[in-house]
């Protein structure tokens, strides 16, 4: 009996014989058909075929944190009659920490922007990418205004935070910050820690609230080890003193396109989720915490999906921080 292959190996060689009576016919054909079965089995997936990998989705289906694009009015209300647990607490101190450039000054100046109706700059701000050091130099305390008078929280602004042990605000000066013992318009100084500058004893007005951390999200990924070591030494102290924390996360329409054609997308896009769980991986703060932003940076108007998310951002931090001020009022109370 004849095999399969003998068979195969019999019908080439005759057809190659005649291709050699017929130079130039048959062979010629016999190749063509081979060359189609070829592209055949390709096209068919065969063992040559190429797999085809489909690119992931950027966007999730729908919005993962609800979002009221059309309540600006009401939350901008809501902060504007906010009333605080402690009548004996005039303001509550919002304190800012983050790398330098990572936007601090500038969300103050685009808190107070959404307030005033207009782009202000009542913290100086610089490109700190031009120079690579902290524009900030003094310890500054910034009021949010409302009209004629001012709203019951106000931000404290300190140095921007570098690798090295000899670069950016001293870690101490931020502790002492945190407790309230630093004095305004002190001087930070890299190399040392604060000594005149500090005061004996606080009271209500001087404690800090909430520490809030201020991440650039197209530089999480490029942060120094060291200045996240510093974070969490700033965590830990604060975390002793049963201050609550939160994230506000900038820049996020250099990471996401999506998000910078559309601020609406910013709850849809898996970039920008991704990134806040880098910030709470490298920081420890929940996502339930962190909030990504737009600050006011080269526009020359207020803008109302700007506004949404720095207010949705700031009442949060606003009442998280006034749960911290009733209890300790219960807890005066009792002793």
């Amino acid at each position: 009996m004849i095999s399969f292959n003998e068979s195969r190996y019999q019908w080439y060689q005759c057809n190659s014989e005649q291709a050699s009576a017929q130079p130039g016919v048959k062979l010629t054909k016999f190749i063509r058909k081979k060359k189609k079965k070829t592209e055949k089995e390709i096209t068919m997936g065969g063992s040559e075929s190429t797999p085809q990998t489909k690119t992931p989705p950027a966007e999730f289906d729908k919005s993962w944190r609800e979002t009221p694009w059309d309540k600006k009015e009401l939350l901008e209300k809501e902060l504007k009659e906010l009333k605080l647990s402690d009548s004996k607490v005039k303001y509550i101190r919002i304190l800012l920490a983050g790398e330098v450039g990572a936007g601090k000054s500038s969300f103050i100046n685009s808190v107070n922007s959404v307030f005033q109706r207009r782009i202000t700059t009542e913290a100086l701000v610089d490109n700190a990418g031009a120079s690579g050091i902290s524009f900030t130099r003094t310890y500054s305390t910034y009021y949010i205004r409302n009209g004629q008078s001012v709203l019951p929280f106000v931000f404290n602004d300190i140095m921007g935070l570098e690798s090295g042990e000899s670069r950016g605000a001293h870690q101490e000066d931020i502790a002492k910050a945190v407790e309230g013992l630093l004095k305004e318009g002190h001087n930070f100084n890299p190399t040392a820690s604060a000594k005149n500058d500090c005061k004996s004893e606080t009271n209500l007005e001087d404690l800090t609230n909430c520490l809030v951390y201020v991440i650039a999200a197209d530089k999480v990924s490029m942060m120094d080890d060291d200045v996240f070591r510093k974070m969490r030494y700033i965590r830990q102290k604060a975390s002793s003193l049963g201050i609550p924390q939160a994230v506000i996360m900038t820049r996020v329409d250099e990471v996401c396109p999506l998000v910078k054609e559309n601020l609406r997308h910013i709850y849809h896009s898996k970039k920008i989720k991704d990134k806040m769980q880098e910030c709470s991986n490298s920081v420890g703060v929940p996502v339930s915490h962190i909030f990504p932003v737009k600050n006011y940076h080269e526009e020359i108007d207020t803008k109302n999906d700007m506004d949404v998310l720095i207010l949705r951002a700031l009442k949060h931090i606003v009442l998280t921080a006034d749960d911290l001020v009733y209890r300790r009022k219960s807890g005066s109370e009792k002793c």
